[in-house]
Formats: C-alpha cells, sequence, structure tokens
C-alpha cells in the first residue's frame, strides 16, 4: 500500500506543476492551430485543389513549409508531450472526484487522449526529421500487411468499427455539451459560455463525422479486400465530397473541425488542468 501512496503521490505532484499545466495550455493552442489548417486542407479537398493529404499530417507539413513553420511544429510537439503527461497522470491517479465505474471510465478516456497526443507528437517529429509522415499512407501500408496475415482483415475490420464507434461517441458527447464538464465555465461570462458551447457542439459533431466515415471506409477495405480505403480521414474526407451534395457536405465538415480549432483556444485558458 505503502509504495502504491508514493507512487500516487508523484504522479500528483508532476500533474500539479506549474511548468506542465503552463506547456499542457500552450498544447490546446497548438492543437488548435493544427485542426484550422486541418479545416483549410479540407476546404480545398471540397474544392478539388487540395495535393496534400486532408489530415493531421497534411496540416503540420503545411505548417513546416511556412517561414518560421518548423519551430512552431517544434513547440506543437513539446505541447502535445506535455498534454500527454498531463493525461497520463489523470489516467494514474486523476479524476478524484468521481467514484467507482465513473472514474474508471474518465482514467481509460484519459489513457485513450495520451495515446492521441503521443501520435501528434510522433506525427511532428516525423515531419521534422523529413520521414514519410503521410498518416495516409501509412495507415493504406499497414491495412495491406495486416490483410495478408491470417485472420488480418478481421482485425482490420474489427479496428474500422472501433474508430467508427469512436466517432459517434465524439459526436454524441458534443451534442450532449459533456465537455463543458470539463471547463471551469464558472469564470466565464455569459458571451463567452456561450460561445464555447457553439463551438464544442459543432467542433465535436464534425471530428465525429469524420472518424465516423473514417473507420467505416476500414470496414469497407476490409470485406472488399481493397487498401487504398483504408486512407484514415484523407479517405473519409474525398468520399464524402464524392457523394452528391458531396462538396456542400464537406464544407459544413470542414466549418466544424475549423469550430473546434477555435474552441482549443478556449480550452487553453479554461479547461481544468
Amino acid at each position: 500500500m505503502s509504495l502504491t501512496r508514493n507512487a500516487e503521490a508523484t504522479a500528483s505532484r508532476a500533474a500539479n506543476s506549474r511548468w506542465l499545466k503552463l506547456l499542457a495550455r500552450a498544447g490546446f493552442i497548438g492543437y488548435g492551430v493544427v485542426h484550422l489548417l486541418f479545416a483549410w486542407l479540407a476546404l480545398q479537398i471540397a474544392f478539388g485543389s487540395s495535393s496534400d493529404d486532408g489530415d493531421q499530417s497534411g496540416a503540420l507539413r503545411t505548417l513546416a513549409a511556412q517561414p518560421m513553420g518548423k519551430f512552431i511544429v517544434i513547440a506543437i510537439a513539446v505541447g502535445m508531450v506535455a498534454m500527454a503527461l498531463w493525461q497520463a497522470t489523470e489516467a494514474a491517479v486523476g479524476h478524484v472526484s468521481q467514484d467507482g465505474n465513473k472514474r474508471t471510465m474518465e482514467r481509460g478516456l484519459s489513457a485513450a487522449r495520451t495515446l492521441v497526443y503521443l501520435w501528434f507528437a510522433f506525427t511532428a517529429y516525423k515531419v521534422l526529421s523529413s520521414a514519410n509522415s503521410s498518416s495516409a499512407d501509412q495507415q493504406e501500408d499497414l491495412t495491406a500487411s495486416l490483410m495478408e496475415s491470417t485472420g488480418g482483415r478481421w482485425l482490420v475490420g474489427f479496428v474500422g468499427l472501433v474508430v467508427a464507434g469512436i466517432g459517434i461517441g465524439q459526436a454524441i458527447y458534443g451534442i450532449k455539451k459533456k465537455f463543458e464538464k470539463n471547463l471551469n465555465t464558472h469564470e466565464m461570462n455569459a458571451k463567452t459560455r456561450q460561445l464555447a458551447r457553439r463551438l464544442g457542439m459543432a467542433g465535436y459533431a464534425a471530428r465525429g463525422s469524420a472518424f465516423a466515415v473514417s473507420g467505416l471506409l476500414v470496414v469497407v477495405a476490409a470485406v472488399n479486400y481493397d487498401p487504398e480505403k483504408a486512407r484514415g480521414l484523407d479517405a473519409a474526407l474525398r468520399t464524402l465530397r464524392d457523394q452528391p451534395y458531396g462538396s456542400i457536405l464537406l464544407v459544413l465538415v470542414a466549418l466544424g473541425i475549423a469550430a473546434f480549432g477555435v474552441y482549443c483556444f478556449i480550452q487553453s485558458r479554461y479547461r481544468k488542468v
């Protein structure tokens, strides 16, 4: 018991580090910038003028190509690592205001967020190191390799269903305004609270829709033995564009993703860290 308590105390001190809090809040700004660029790429795809992947890796490559862009990507990577450390400590000893199954669920969500932020940091590293940073290409290659193994198509299909489920869950999370519990709403005035609510609802719904379509495409790839369909968010956006009224749908998704980017700026100030 004493070892467990010592470990929890150490993790708690790390979580309460002033510098970690500042870096985590700065990470939300970087997260917002990436989503704004992601939205811009989605708009370009909607009008058929994008030459890069419509996902976060494409957004980071676009940013790195600008003056001082690599410096900003480095700052984003540092922020993502800080956010990952913060969520890792939340997964280990956090969410003490909850109890029972609710606390277990929240700690599980924090563990999932840790992986997401680490993935963002790793993608930024690959962009900076000039390695193959295309998430779409990597997902297609991984899917093709898995499909060649015994039971690989079943595994790919299962992963697709999980991703689709996560997307649907994100959309519901936004529509039900559950994100507000993570904000210090008592510090906001009425206009800021209303703005945060609207941006959060639109942002989570748009991100969730994109992930849901992405997951369903992975399932289709497994059923039809077609790895080219499993290109993540880039394939999801291009599939939306190719549907009847697809350009209009994709513009709406892009606006929702941009709303999430602005919501991240609000989180940098009001998120409970």
